[in-house]
């Protein structure tokens, strides 16, 4: 998965960046870009929509789930999740993903990832970005 950039009309003539990356941990290694890539073909596609559905600013579906992360439901095979943070109205970082039968550890992960980005955003802010592809 790579950097996605789309403008969005919001309220007539105003447009809002949904500016959508995977964080990346120490090693460089992306969770979510991990559990996209194990996907057979057809899970990836229904998955890739709901990515591209909250590129546009559709957030339908989505629950918070403690910490400041959020959980994308798809209603489809195993009921797939996407979990992600939002970073200001513009950014939202993808923390993972999981089927049902695994939301409870992919939660505790994807909030655990979640602290990790904010410590490590918070330490650089004077200094370079936090990982982000």
């Amino acid at each position: 998965m790579s950097d996605r950039t789309d403008s969005v009309a919001i309220f007539g003539n105003a447009s809002v960046t949904i500016d959508l990356r995977e964080y990346l941990d120490e090693r460089g290694q992306s969770a979510f870009g991990s559990w996209f890539q194990r996907l057979d073909a057809t899970a990836a596609a229904k998955v890739a929509v709901h990515l591209k559905r909250i590129e546009l600013g559709n957030f339908s579906n989505v629950e918070p789930v403690g910490e400041g992360v959020f959980e994308k439901k798809i209603d489809w095979g195993p009921g797939y999740r996407i979990y992600f943070g939002r970073d200001g109205v513009r950014l939202v970082v993808l923390l993972g993903g999981s089927a049902k039968r695994d939301q409870a550890k992919a939660i505790k992960a994807a909030k655990r990832t979640w602290r990790d980005y904010r410590c490590n955003r918070s330490a650089n802010a004077h200094g370079t970005d936090t990982k982000l592809q």
